[in-house]
């Protein structure tokens, strides 16, 4: 039986017509790239496409006081544009797994050379919002760089850590255990905490915040961190809910995750393939399909990659690009030829699903942190099923939900309005937007609850006891109404 998730995925490969031939880099060369090195290619990048880039930093340096720098590609640079989604790469989180930020370097190069020479980047350019941080740690890879080839077995280590020697990826405020008791109590299932509060988690380091801020201020919809040691594209949870070592924890939306995982895996020249070699030689690290779940493979409480889950409206996964974490120079150009066509297949995800914008009826009003509900649709037709994880309108109104391919029911719900449903077929497709629905949601108000001419009006006194007739307790109606619709809809 031919297994339908690779169909899904092998698609775009036989419809944009398989690798794509790409100008040679005329600005960028393989080769370890320290801080300022790094910061030149982003500038002749941006430099060579001032049209469709733009440099920024994060708002927060590193411990030692450099920048963390990102590089944007998009046809309106440095604005966001409601319906056009927000998709980042993230690499050297650990300062000595350096693959993933010479990839994403030569990535940066190849997105800034090839607009009109690659149907695919021109499609991405024109209706994605690209963002690039090779370096989210840059004070540990100047540690590890720092090193004698001849001490090379440690950098296993050295430089992992920042300059504070914490682990950016167990730095991140723990929101596993608040998203594991609510699905046990039917609380909240995103945004867990406020984030002023997220932000005031005691132990935080400059580039944890950095990035925190970062998420919030720019409404991300798909992403991946870039690490090394191992060979496997990794979808959440990363953190179990028994604090057991391993154990497969299941997001709510875990065949959307394995999808995204497989988006990578399949298309990276060695990831999924059955007969390679394990990283640590005993074969327990053999990923079926080159992926695994988090929390199977070992748990990472305080992770960036359930942060992004849990917090915003992202999606994230990690790759592991490589046994080497710290490869000699000449074997890099390697690992980015393995890496190319994964990483742009990648970024096309972020145009599965639904997509839309939320409006007041009344006034036209974007509506923000509208919460978006998606049930999908039983094989037979007859019955949905509730997938529980929210998503929020950003201050545009607009919102973007990654879904596999199937039938699915949306429901828009906001305090103070009346609740909309709609039901819609995702058929994912190459280079295509996601399906656009939008949602004008009306206002509970006095306007809105008037009986009009012919229509009975239900005499409440005997509830309210006597008021005068021009008055309503509009609190008392929107109270009921909303009672009403959330029994209805759980």
């Amino acid at each position: 039986m031919v297994n339908i998730v690779h169909l899904l995925v092998f698609i775009p490969a036989i419809c944009y017509g398989g690798t794509q031939v790409s100008k040679p880099f005329s600005f960028f060369k393989f080769g370890n790239h320290d801080f300022h090195s790094l910061r030149r290619v982003l500038k002749a990048a941006h430099e060579n496409a001032p049209d469709i880039s733009k440099e920024y930093s994060l708002k927060k340096k590193s411990v030692n006081g450099l920048d963390l720098a990102v590089i944007e590609f998009s046809k309106n640079p440095g604005k966001h544009i409601p319906g056009i989604p927000e998709f980042k790469y993230v690499g050297n989180m650990h300062g000595n797994e350096v693959v993933g930020r010479e990839v994403l370097l030569a990535l940066v190069s190849l997105l800034s050379e090839n607009k009109d020479n690659d149907p695919r980047i021109s499609w991405l350019i024109e209706h994605t919002r690209i963002h690039i941080m090779p370096s989210m740690n840059p004070d540990g890879y100047e540690m590890a760089n720092g090193l004698e080839r001849d001490e090379a077995s440690k950098k296993k280590f050295n430089g992992r850590a920042n300059a504070n020697n914490v682990d950016l990826n167990r730095n991140f405020p723990k929101l596993n255990a608040i998203a594991y008791k609510n699905e046990r109590t039917g609380g909240k299932n995103n945004h867990m905490e406020p984030y002023q509060v997220a932000l005031d988690t005691p132990g935080l380091q400059p580039e944890t915040k950095a990035v925190m801020i970062w998420l919030h201020e720019i409404p991300f919809v798909l992403s991946s961190n870039l690490h090394g040691g191992d060979l496997v594209a990794n979808y959440p949870y990363d953190a179990t809910k028994d604090k057991s070592a391993h154990h497969y924890t299941k997001t709510p939306d875990d065949e959307t995750f394995r999808f995204l995982a497989e988006s990578y895996s399949l298309y990276h020249t060695e990831m999924a393939k059955k007969n390679r070699t394990p990283c640590d030689m005993s074969g327990d690290d053999l990923f079926p399909e080159g992926i695994t779940n988090g929390a199977n493979w070992y748990s990472v409480p305080g992770g960036m990659q359930d942060y992004n889950l849990l917090e915003t409206n992202c999606f994230e996964i990690t790759l592991e690009l490589g046994c080497d974490k710290f490869p000699e120079p000449e074997k890099e150009e390697e690992y980015w030829h393995q890496n190319k066509e994964a990483l742009i297949n990648y970024m096309l995800q972020v145009h599965d699903g639904v997509k839309g914008i939320v409006t007041d009826a009344e006034t036209g009003e974007p509506i923000r942190n509208a919460s978006v509900k998606v049930y999908k649709v039983t094989s037979g037709g007859d019955d949905v099923k509730y997938i529980n994880h929210d998503i929020t309108t950003n201050k545009e109104g607009d919102y973007y939900r990654l879904l596999i391919d199937g039938k699915y029911k949306l429901e828009v719900v906001k305090e103070g309005y009346l609740p909309m449903e709609e039901f819609v077929e995702v058929q994912n497709k190459p280079m295509t937007e996601a399906v656009k629905r939008d949602f004008q949601l009306t206002p509970i108000n006095r306007r809105n609850m008037e009986p009009e001419d012919g229509d009975a009006v239900f005499d409440n006194r005997a509830y309210y006891g006597e008021y005068p007739a021009e008055e309503y307790d509009v609190d008392r109606l929107r109270e009921l109404i909303l009672r009403y619709f959330g029994r209805r809809y759980q």
